[in-house]
């Protein structure tokens, strides 16, 4: 079954959809074999949600939008998963709030990184980082410490989706403000960010992009607000409150 063979009236729609995108993100060589247990992971996650944005989620995404709007360098970090499911809805986002967008891989080969590179320029993307990789983050020994200096190296708020714990601890570490999506409101990850959003990330990309186009002409005090206002421990135990109950109503 392609994508286009799925009827969006199907129950489970988004979750075929999704399994679709990460297969044909591994056979493309974007996606890693680990992304395939990553994706199965979040789905059960998702599955508890009751596969749907719960009102903790869609606060944490208007906060997001109006911190990407105040941001002097907003960068959105991509991985294999990332790309494979919402190449277009980041290309989307990085025009609605002027941000740069860069790969950045665990699993990282040469092969990998250019294979993301054109897939994202394929869909509109124009200036794709992360292949020059000339600065690392701190206290970090694998592959994902490797950065741009221009793009994660110097970015204010970053867009870790989809996001390893350790990273998004060392990012934190540096004082960057952190907008991390993911499913396991439990996670290092989900913990670290400044603005934490328990959602499926088809759903949570374009959900910020809307709210964003939406702040557009607000003034910073307006977004100001907007961002003070989020709580990221009241979402977190929200979201986790709503997965533990398993009410799919």
């Amino acid at each position: 079954m392609s994508e286009i063979d799925i009827p969006e009236d199907h129950p489970r729609y988004q979750s075929l959809l999704t399994r679709h995108r990460i297969e044909a993100g591994v056979e493309n060589g974007i996606t890693s074999k680990q992304g395939l247990i990553a994706e199965g992971r979040g789905e059960a996650f998702d599955y508890l949600l009751g596969e749907q944005t719960i009102d903790s989620a869609a606060a944490a995404e208007r906060a997001a939008a109006a911190a990407l709007l105040l941001a002097n360098h907003p960068v959105i970090s991509v991985n294999g998963n990332v790309a494979a499911l919402v190449p277009a809805e980041v290309v989307a986002l990085a025009t609605a709030v002027d941000a740069d967008i860069e790969i950045n891989l665990f699993n990282r080969t040469d092969e990998r990184m250019t294979a993301i590179a054109e897939h994202l320029r394929k869909h509109g993307a124009t200036n794709v980082k992360g292949l020059t990789a000339n600065a690392r983050i701190p206290g970090l020994s694998h592959e994902r410490a490797k950065v741009d200096a221009d793009g994660i190296g110097t970015a204010d708020v970053v867009v870790v989706p989809l996001e390893d714990g350790d990273r998004a601890e060392a990012l934190a570490s540096m004082g960057k403000t952190e907008i991390v999506i993911d499913l396991n409101p439990l996670s290092r990850s989900a913990r670290a960010a400044a603005i934490p959003i328990v959602d499926n990330i088809l759903r949570a990309i374009p959900a910020i992009t809307d709210a964003a186009r939406e702040f557009e002409g607000a003034s910073k005090d307006e977004l100001a607000a907007i961002v003070n206002e989020f709580d990221a421990e009241d979402a977190l135990a929200d979201a986790e409150a709503a997965i533990r109950s398993g009410d799919r109503s």
